[in-house]
């Protein structure tokens, strides 16, 4: 199966300065793509890996695309089938008001939304009321590793009541060695899947248009926090 890298829009006087390279130097270079890093239906799903992807330095030394960063999960749930009582939620040594055993999620969501440390879109709560409560973290927080949450209860009947504390999908990369992005792909040259081949030369402008990127570009919100200090999104 061969796989071709192309850049799109029309060749002679076009406007490049959408891609940029990771250095911001004046001088095009080569890299090394691995073409077993990239999937076919997502990163080329016409047959060409677009022109304008994130780019990752993997853990062998060539380039694939950036993984991306998933968004912390956490799940706090209240055992011993408590009657009544309050509990507390403390993230990165900020506690939360009282909230009571049997609260709507959107109630504990407004807890933790009211910490000095968290602003809204931060978490999403979801669950029924009395949990569990599976706690999405975004805004600021999404794609990281988040500080696990504490609980104290003060919570009465049933049998030694608790709030347990789990992270069912912990936040940062996804894919190993491909979470950090690096650049953007701008080249025509032809890749094939019998091994890596020197192909993507990095454009040097440093102004990325967003809205000209292509589909399943890979540039999250993440990644242009790590490519900030070389790059001006648009």
């Amino acid at each position: 199966m061969d796989i071709s890298v192309r850049s799109e829009g029309t060749w002679g006087a076009v406007d490049r300065s959408w891609l940029a390279s990771r250095e911001g130097t004046g001088t095009s270079r080569s890299i090394t793509l691995d073409t077993s890093a990239f999937t076919a239906g997502t990163h080329y799903p016409n047959g060409f890996v677009p022109s304008g992807m994130t780019l990752a330095l993997l853990a062998n030394g060539l380039y694939g695309p950036y993984g991306g960063n998933v968004s912390e999960v956490q799940l706090a749930t209240i055992t011993g089938i408590p009657t009544g009582g309050t509990f507390t939620l403390t993230l990165d040594g900020e506690t939360t008001a009282a909230i009571a055993f049997n609260a709507t999620a959107a109630t504990v969501q407004t807890a933790l939304e009211n910490l000095s440390n968290v602003t809204p879109g931060d978490v999403t709560v979801t669950g029924s009321a009395g949990g569990p409560y599976t706690i999405t973290f975004g805004g600021a927080r999404a794609g990281q590793n988040v500080p696990a949450l504490t609980a104290t209860g003060s919570l009465t009947g049933g049998t030694a009541p608790a709030v347990a504390i789990t992270t069912p999908t912990p936040g940062g990369v996804t894919v190993a060695g491909a979470g950090t992005a690096e650049g953007f792909l701008w080249d025509d040259t032809p890749m094939r899947s019998g091994g890596p081949d020197v192909g993507a030369a990095l454009h040097w402008r440093g102004v990325i248009k967003e809205s000209r990127l292509p589909t399943n570009h890979g540039l999250d919100a993440t990644a242009k926090a790590q490519l900030a200090s070389r790059f001006r999104f648009e």
